[in-house]
């Protein structure tokens, strides 16, 4: 299957940090409400499967916190939203706002697999009190570990002329 290059092309300049962090917080705002809007329907439909007076004891004993298969999907619906995001276009909403793009290094999209180690890796930088994040700071290319590891960049993409 041939890559889809995406649009503009052309060689464009490594991202900053305060560029990907800005990027970084819209999408913040996004995903939660996201993720909000998620857990509401996972209730509501729990609810709907157990009745109203199962789920209120069970959330009084407290039986309910800590629900791995909500965790779950939660996990899920915020690599869907990613994946999406990076594999069409190679934006989320925050990136599309500060001028961000995700990309191959011939200017192509990146693949899911490549989405799934971006994700991963990334979380694996947060846990490391943003470590991951700040090489970018440290490295030539301005390359966090997920852009390494998954052999993507991060590039400033000229605004569009509407």
């Amino acid at each position: 299957m041939p890559k889809q290059l995406l649009q503009p092309q052309g060689e464009f300049p490594a991202v900053g940090l305060g560029r990907r962090l800005a990027a970084m917080f819209y999408d913040f705002l996004l995903c939660t409400a996201l993720l909000m809007v998620t857990t509401l329907v996972y209730k509501m439909i729990q609810m709907t499967i157990l009745g109203e007076t199962r789920m209120r004891a069970l959330t009084e004993s407290g039986a309910l916190d800590g629900d791995p298969l909500l965790s779950t999907v939660l996990l899920f619906v915020l690599f869907g939203f990613f994946a999406k995001f990076w594999t069409h276009g190679g934006q989320t909403l925050g990136m599309q706002v500060w001028g961000v793009r995700v990309q191959n290094a011939d200017g192509s999209a990146i693949s899911l697999w490549q989405a799934l180690l971006r994700f991963v890796v990334s979380i694996g930088s947060w846990l490391c009190l943003g470590l991951g994040f700040f090489w970018v700071l440290i490295d030539k290319r301005k390359r966090s570990w997920h852009d390494m590891y998954s052999e993507t960049q991060l590039v400033q993409v000229p605004k569009r002329n509407k």
